[in-house]
């Protein structure tokens, strides 16, 4: 499903430049609920790249494990640019990775608002070294369609950012 925005070819690819140049990967979830790591982990040898995941589902968690600052929570909500920038600073330096995915939305069919509708996710990727690329999404479709575009879209999104990285 949704092979078109990024695939298992995809996936192995990316894999296999992360090995190439000695490089690690992490992720920080909220929305998708593991489904990036779990996307990750479905390529055989993803432990040569991956070190690990969290997900922060919850505010309390994000805050806990990820220093995301309460602050940030309460002035621009979970699913804020604001936010998963603290997520990616912290998902990087928890799990010492050299590059990081964080996501963060509403998946729905409950929780969406006028301003933050349902399908509303904030993806955003980072390398240790490296600035930073976030953006919004709206993704349309069951609860299940939007994690699993905002998965494909985060890894297609870090592909791309971690080229990028390697012609500078």
């Amino acid at each position: 499903m949704y092979n078109t925005i990024f695939s298992n070819k995809d996936m192995l690819e990316l894999q296999n430049l992360l090995i190439k140049h000695n490089k690690s990967l992490t992720s920080a979830e909220s929305c998708t609920g593991g489904l990036v790591a779990s996307m990750i982990t479905e390529i055989s040898g993803s432990s040569d790249i991956f070190n690990g995941s969290i997900i922060t589902y919850s505010n309390k968690i994000k805050e806990q494990e990820l220093n995301v600052k309460k602050k940030t929570l309460e002035d621009y909500g979970a699913v804020s640019i604001q936010v998963v920038e603290e997520m990616l600073h912290g998902v990087i330096e928890k799990f010492d990775a050299d590059f990081a995915i964080a996501i963060s939305g509403i998946a729905g069919p409950n929780g969406g608002t006028k301003e933050k509708p349902i399908g509303t996710v904030v993806i955003g990727v980072k390398g240790r070294n490296i600035d930073k690329e976030i953006d919004v999404y709206e993704f349309k479709g069951s609860r299940k369609e939007v994690q699993i575009q905002a998965a494909k879209y985060s890894l297609k999104k870090l592909f791309k950012f971690f080229q990028k990285s390697l012609d500078k």
